[in-house]
């Protein structure tokens, strides 16, 4: 029998996803957010949702740009500073002693020592309440050439990403290899 918790924000996995933006005046911001996801496959969008309150939210309607840096377990204390202090009143690059890069096909900044990029073009815009989902066409992914494997792909157990547990606020790095998708279940 399952216990009713009652309606809550509680998904798991949930990501941690840094978004880069700039403001108006230029200056790169960054905020740690967790309401996100791949939302389209063709053409590739992935959303996130983020407070009208934030500095990051006026940043993107302004721009109509942003980037989802994934940062890796080595960079926790980096990752959650970036969602503990407004970049209205700090530089949260320089806090954080981390690097603004700028996109190459979007208007926004990502964290250069983070070892995965999307680059995101703002293409819709979904008021939901508290919160603003902002879905972005992914233009480009970039990403470390420390963290590919022998094809050129993504290995996750190399980039090492963070996910976020919202009931207990907790950080996790990822668990171990279960089986390959689209394949294990033949096995039923």
């Amino acid at each position: 029998m399952k216990k009713s918790l009652g309606p809550q924000t509680l998904v798991y996995p949930t990501p941690v996803f840094v978004v880069g933006t700039y403001d108006k005046a230029g200056k790169p911001n960054a905020m740690t957010a967790a309401w996100g996801g791949i939302c389209c496959s063709q053409p590739p969008c992935v959303a996130v949702s983020i407070r009208k309150a934030t500095y990051t939210h006026g940043n993107i309607i302004a721009r109509r740009a942003f980037t989802i840096s994934i940062p890796s377990e080595g960079r926790v204390k980096e990752a959650d500073h970036l969602g503990l202090v407004s970049g209205r009143s700090v530089d949260k690059f320089a806090e954080a002693k981390l690097t603004p890069e700028r996109g190459d096909l979007v208007d926004a900044p990502y964290v250069k020592e983070f070892p995965l990029v999307l680059e995101c073009r703002l293409t819709q815009t979904i008021e939901l309440g508290m919160h603003t989902q902002f879905v972005g066409e992914i233009l480009d992914v970039k990403a470390e050439e420390a963290v590919l494997d022998g094809k050129g792909l993504v290995d996750i157990k190399k980039v090492e990403p963070l996910v976020f547990a919202p009931d207990t606020q907790c950080y996790y790095g990822i668990g171990r290899f279960l089986g390959k998708a689209f394949s294990i279940g033949k096995t039923l």
